[in-house]
């Protein structure tokens, strides 16, 4: 249970590490061809893997994070699936963005772990 707990985390920092460098190839590559995907940037969901391309596409080389946070990931497993989530911590050019993240991996017939859901969502500050 460990190791998959593990492995789910650093797939995840991998792919962020790419991202926060204007690169979306790592998340591309994480993605099943199913994949949902929630993003407070969208009216409504994208539904699979080609419309996360094409999201993707729009957003490639122009998304550069100075610096990020992954806090208090928590990777929960049942039975070929994990669920990861955890606040996101971000900043650019002297801002700071502060994200909850949901990331649903599915282990697929040739044992990789894919994203088959995703969901962002705006930190709400306390009141």
């Amino acid at each position: 249970m460990t190791d998959i707990k593990t492995t789910i985390i650093a797939l995840e920092k991998q792919a962020l590490e790419l991202w926060n460098n204007g690169n979306p190839d790592g998340f591309i590559e994480l993605s099943s061809d199913d994949v949902v995907y929630f993003d407070p940037a969208f009216e409504n969901k994208l539904e699979g893997k080609r419309a996360l391309e094409e999201y993707y596409a729009h957003v490639r080389g122009k998304i550069k994070i100075d610096l990020y946070k992954m806090i208090n990931p928590v990777v929960q497993v049942s039975p070929g699936v994990a669920v990861l989530t955890y606040n996101y911590e971000a900043h650019r050019e002297g801002r700071v963005f502060r994200m909850n993240c949901t990331e649903v991996y599915k282990l697929n017939p040739s044992n990789q772990w894919k994203i088959i859901h995703t969901h962002w969502s705006f930190v709400q500050p306390n009141k």
